[in-house]
């Protein structure tokens, strides 16, 4: 891809970046950023904005007065839920995704602090992949953040995340990122616990479609598993 594909961004960046966009294995590293994301911040997110508490701590715990203090200033506890869901749709739609990831970046910045500040225990350490998961993000969508002041947020370099991928392989994803939320809104109660078994034999499925659309493709040489 030459750098002309790249308009926004300066000659020095749109090469590699341009090179990072048309790897297959990267776009798959990509997709499953975004989704394991949303899975993070959909159920969390959907806590604070019913005006549910986020943890049964007492308030002598730290953790526990920080978050039962943030859980009693309501309207703020119900927008910070409201932003985490926002952007976690925003990350599962492809047209949305470049938003969805601004908005994550700060978020996920700021849970990295907090359970740094309180002494989370390893939650840290979590807070930290987040943050840097959404970096990369940023970066992978590099090209539509630096031209975004340019009012022309539409332009991309590289193909889309699943160009060339079969049917089966698409279906595989879909499947999968549904499951996975399904598992991870179940953590906080918004789907039943007992679905848990189904939907990790479903995943598995899910996985397994994905697997052999790659091999399929390595037989027939029409495609380039990551």
């Amino acid at each position: 891809m030459s750098t002309s594909s790249n308009p926004g961004l300066p000659p020095v960046l749109a090469r590699p970046h341009g090179w990072v966009r048309r790897q297959p294995w990267l776009a798959r590293f990509t997709l499953v950023n975004r989704i394991l994301l949303a899975m993070a911040f959909l159920p969390t997110g959907l806590v604070k904005a019913t005006g549910q508490r986020f943890t049964v701590l007492p308030v002598e715990n730290p953790v526990g007065f920080f978050f039962e203090a943030m859980y009693r200033t309501g309207p703020y506890w119900h927008f910070i839920g409201f932003m985490q869901v926002v952007a976690a749709i925003l990350l599962l739609l492809p047209s949305t995704a470049t938003v969805g990831a601004l908005l994550v970046l700060p978020i996920s910045f700021s849970i990295l602090l907090i359970t740094w500040g309180i002494g989370f225990g390893n939650t840290v350490f979590i807070a930290a992949g987040m943050t840097l998961s959404a970096i990369y993000l940023v970066c992978w969508d590099a090209d539509r953040v630096w031209v975004a002041g340019r009012s022309v947020m539409g332009r991309r370099s590289g193909p889309p995340l699943l160009a060339g991928a079969s049917l089966l392989e698409r279906a595989g994803w879909l499947a999968g990122g549904v499951v996975g939320l399904l598992i991870f809104m179940g953590t906080r109660g918004f789907t039943p616990m007992a679905w848990t078994p189904v939907l990790l034999i479903l995943g598995g499925i899910a996985a397994l479609m994905v697997l052999a659309a790659w091999l399929v493709g390595l037989f027939r040489g029409t495609s380039d598993p990551p």
